[in-house]
């Protein structure tokens, strides 16, 4: 369902996988629409979906916030493998991923500021 999300909104998506407390998306961001009217429609319709379908026993909701990370061309393939392998190489809580991503990217956090972290 999202990748029909990111299809309609004239964007192209190249990876994506779900784990059961978050999502990695790679797509290529045609500069038509911003990120965070992408990521709001990604959100809203796919949370209006799966709580129309009931397959949550509650409300389904994303919680607030995204991370984004832009690659460069030739990192594209080696990300692409990391989505679509991420059970395989899963052996980091979310937390402990997102926080190394911040680092690799030498972005400043501030550990009040990050998500809810919810581990399965």
């Amino acid at each position: 369902f999202i990748s029909g999300i990111v299809s309609n909104r004239d964007q192209k998506l190249l990876a994506i996988y779900c784990m059961p407390n978050h999502t990695h998306i790679l797509l290529s961001l045609n500069p038509s629409i911003a990120l965070a009217d992408l990521m709001r429609d990604i959100k809203a319709g796919s949370s209006k979906f799966i709580n129309d379908k009931k397959w949550t026993p509650g409300r389904f909701a994303w919680q607030e916030g995204y991370g984004a990370f832009t690659y460069s061309e030739s990192q594209i393939q080696h990300v692409i493998e990391y989505i679509l392998n991420q059970e395989q190489h899963h052996t980091k809580t979310f937390k402990e991923e997102y926080v190394t991503f911040l680092e690799k990217f030498n972005i400043r956090y501030d550990n009040r500021y990050l998500f809810e972290w919810v581990e399965n």
